[in-house]
């Protein structure tokens, strides 16, 4: 600890500090991550007294490579220095409404500022004055807890996340991020307030959600949350997949263990964060499309076409964006089932050739969400998928080399047929495009410029198009 100490921002603030008075502490994320010997560049400082002066003088201290920001509103300021963002605010005590987690703030103490923090391994804080330079205050056994990895309110734990209900989902993202455990106390009391989730809003919950989905196990989380109630508030879609139902002896998988083994499966080869939202999506829409035949069993036939069209629907209301990122996990929905159909039945060029159109370039990503998709237990059924995925991706990348059909545009136009058959925009004119990029993902034609137009002419003649003799000649 003492050498992380040994940074010369530190003895800057120490003595500017001392300069004017001030008790002035390292608290927080940056102690913790010390003692966990984690690497982290944000710092938060708390002054009893004013945290915008002190930074100010600091700033102005560390002069170049550095820049002030001063937020007066909430009594805080941020300098940045390096690779250093440090946060500096005044200690205080805070009181909170029912119906909102922005509390009413007052200047307060030391002792007042480590009462309001969310948890113990939270709470612990350094000295950075001269005389008690690098003393740990630890007044809710924080060390402990981080040597038993353990989550736990510094104190009544109903009041800590009924006054502010965000700390519930803090508490499931460190449980998450960190390998810890939340203490049986505190978990309860998650349990028993879960419905003040319901003033959080979804922006701040969507950035914890996207915290937990980029851990190790991004399952952890997801577990947690379905265990303390806060799931089916917040995703019912996706709470919606979990339980297994039996007739006639006969039953389904869970959909939510499977899905968060395909989420942790996907997690081991990428960090990629629309993928995985994609690999916790995928089979969305399995609940709306179950249904039981007594000769085929429990089917869940079109679930990826159901689930494509939910994803806008779930993004609007979980205030996740409403953009390309959407579209990504909206067409990885759609497309997961079709490598996997190719694995099962004879590879054909015009099968792949239409799954390289409609992937693009997100092609290996698909690959990747559908190889995290093979969760049996049976080791032979395992290897023999794999086997398959492995010619898919071969054939693949023959067709792909010798057709260039990845996100391909046909090289006919729509203003070409136009003007060669003297159109208007009308229907026919897109029925005539469309059959020309069908005859090249069928492999009926190349994907060339004569081939193509030779072809619009042949089939313009049966569609009944005449051709005008001053447009006869291509251009």
């Amino acid at each position: 600890m003492k050498a992380f100490l040994q940074n010369p921002v530190f003895k800057v603030i120490s003595t500017i500090a001392d300069a004017k008075h001030q008790s002035c502490f390292v608290i927080g994320g940056f102690v913790r991550d010390i003692l966990l010997t984690r690497v982290s560049k944000d710092i938060d400082i708390v002054v009893v007294g004013s945290g915008i002066e002190l930074a100010s003088a600091v700033a102005e201290q560390l002069g170049k490579h550095t820049h002030l920001a001063v937020f007066k509103n909430y009594g805080t300021a941020q300098v940045k220095y390096k690779d250093l963002d440090i946060e500096f605010v005044g200690a205080r005590k805070e009181s909170y409404r029912s119906d909102s987690r922005k509390p009413i703030v007052e200047d307060g103490s030391l002792e007042d500022d480590q009462n309001r923090r969310d948890f113990t391994i939270n709470a612990l804080a350094i000295c950075l004055n001269k005389e008690r330079y690098g003393e740990l205050i630890d007044p809710f056994n924080g060390v402990s807890d981080l040597k038993n990895r353990i989550i736990r309110t510094p104190l009544n734990p109903d009041i800590t996340f009924s006054d502010d209900p965000l700390r519930m989902m803090r508490a499931v993202r460190f449980a998450a991020q960190l390998g810890f455990y939340i203490e049986e106390n505190s978990f309860d009391a998650i349990s028993r307030n879960r419905d003040r989730i319901e003033i959080i809003s979804k922006e701040r919950i969507v950035d914890e959600l996207n915290k937990m989905m980029l851990v190790d196990t991004p399952s952890i989380g997801f577990e947690l949350l379905e265990a303390c109630g806060l799931l089916k508030l917040i995703i019912p879609e996706l709470y919606a997949l979990k339980g297994v139902e039996t007739k006639e002896g006969r039953g389904h998988k869970d959909n939510f263990r499977h899905t968060l083994t395909v989420l942790d499966n996907l997690a081991k080869h990428t960090d990629d964060l629309w993928l995985r939202w994609a690999a916790l999506f995928h089979d969305i829409g399995k609940p709306k499309t179950r249904k039981y035949d007594s000769r085929l069993g429990w089917t869940f036939h079109n679930h990826n076409f159901i689930g494509e069209k939910m994803i806008p629907v779930i993004f609007r209301r979980m205030k996740l964006p409403m953009n390309e990122k959407m579209k990504f996990v909206q067409k990885m929905v759609s497309l997961h089932m079709r490598p996997i159909v190719l694995s099962e039945d004879e590879i054909t060029d015009s099968a792949v050739r239409r799954l390289l159109f409609e992937a693009g370039d997100d092609i290996e990503k698909l690959m990747m969400l559908c190889e995290a998709d093979i969760t049996s237990k049976n080791a032979d059924k395992v290897k023999k998928y794999l086997a398959n995925f492995s010619l898919v991706r071969t054939k693949l990348k023959a067709i792909e080399e010798k057709d260039r059909v990845r996100n391909f545009q046909p090289p006919i136009s729509g203003e070409l047929i136009m003007q060669t058959f003297n159109l208007s925009p009308c229907a026919q004119v897109g029925e005539l495009k469309s059959h020309i990029k069908e005859a090249i993902l069928d492999g009926v034609i190349p994907n060339d410029y004569d081939a193509a137009y030779n072809f619009m002419l042949l089939k313009a003649r049966e569609m009944g198009f005449f051709i005008e003799s001053r447009a006869k000649t291509k251009e």
